[in-house]
């Protein structure tokens, strides 16, 4: 049977999704798949969605004139896109996000640009007051087409136990 893939009952199938708390382990690295191409769409509508007024996103003309010679993909796009990759392998038995520290951008990520990503699994503890959870810690990488590194954060996950949660029913 293909992994990710439960028989519930004869000759039906369920699919699968995430990891429980325990199937984490400290130095594993989950490489998130497919990869993304930026359009100028999503840029442009990310950036006015958010409110972000700054031209250097969706003018040209304005963006011609900086050292970039073009738009920048706005940065919380990058992140946003670089967390949704990653909830297949990181998140998908989450309870909440904990919190994101150390977001770095490293390199500037241009529409048409392919956006990459990785997790690496830095920590994980018992919950002290949620018995049937856990939390983890990981850090995501984000790399353009090229193998540079355009985004890094670490985010902390309170996650499930097997046994436990709504996905076990």
């Amino acid at each position: 049977m293909r992994k990710g893939v439960i028989e519930v009952a004869p000759g039906r199938f369920r699919e699968s999704f995430g990891r429980y708390f325990e199937e984490f382990e400290v130095g594993h690295i989950y490489e998130h798949r497919p990869g993304r191409t930026i359009t100028d769409a999503d840029n442009v509508w990310f950036t006015l969605l958010t409110m972000n007024t700054h031209p250097l996103h969706f003018d040209y003309e304005y963006a011609a004139k900086t050292e970039f010679g073009k738009p920048l993909v706005c940065s919380p796009l990058t992140v946003a896109i670089l967390v949704g990759m990653s909830v297949s392998d990181v998140s998908q038995k989450a309870v909440a996000n904990l919190g994101w520290t150390n977001i770095s951008m490293t390199h500037p990520l241009f529409c048409g640009d392919t956006l990459y990503g990785e997790s690496e699994v830095l920590g994980k503890r018992e919950s002290g007051s949620r018995p049937q959870q856990g939390i983890v810690t990981v850090k995501t990488t984000g790399k353009n087409q090229k193998g540079d590194i355009v985004c890094t954060f670490e985010r902390s996950i309170l996650v499930w136990k097997q046994g436990f949660g709504p996905a076990d029913d």
